[in-house]
């Protein structure tokens, strides 16, 4: 009989429970993650480190970039946003290029900044203006 763990239950329970903008919030936040994580071990000169957390946020971009419904507008121009981030962490990866890891970073922060403004919004529109985010 396997031992469960409790941890790994609540975790699986939380993702079941979270909206599909709450998921998008959560890979931006995984992403800037892994990004800093791959910026401090290029500084430290890890380069296992360095690639093993950038290709987690290459694959995070990716999952983005698949499930994205490219009907309108700014679904494309996010797509093409998405594609840029993609590249400019494949050249932080491949060429150690900081100043390509930095801009991936800040456009992931904005990215990321600006979900969890629109989450509050729609939190607000329905349950009330009394809810906070």
């Amino acid at each position: 009989m396997a031992v469960r763990n409790p941890y790994a239950n609540y975790k699986q329970q939380n993702m079941q429970t979270k909206t599909p903008g709450e998921l998008t919030l959560m890979l931006y936040e995984g992403c800037v993650k892994f990004i800093r994580r791959g910026e401090k071990a290029l500084e430290e000169g890890n380069m296992e480190l360095k690639n093993e957390n950038l290709i987690k946020a290459q694959n995070i971009i990716r999952e983005l970039m698949v499930t994205l419904r490219v009907e309108t507008d700014t679904a494309r121009n996010m797509m093409q946003m998405y594609d840029f981030i993609l590249s400019r962490l494949t050249d932080a990866n491949t060429k150690n290029d900081v100043k390509a890891l930095k801009e991936a970073e800040r456009f992931v922060v904005d990215f990321h900044e600006t979900w969890k403004q629109v989450i509050k919004i729609d939190r607000q529109r329905r349950h009330g203006a009394g809810v906070q985010g």
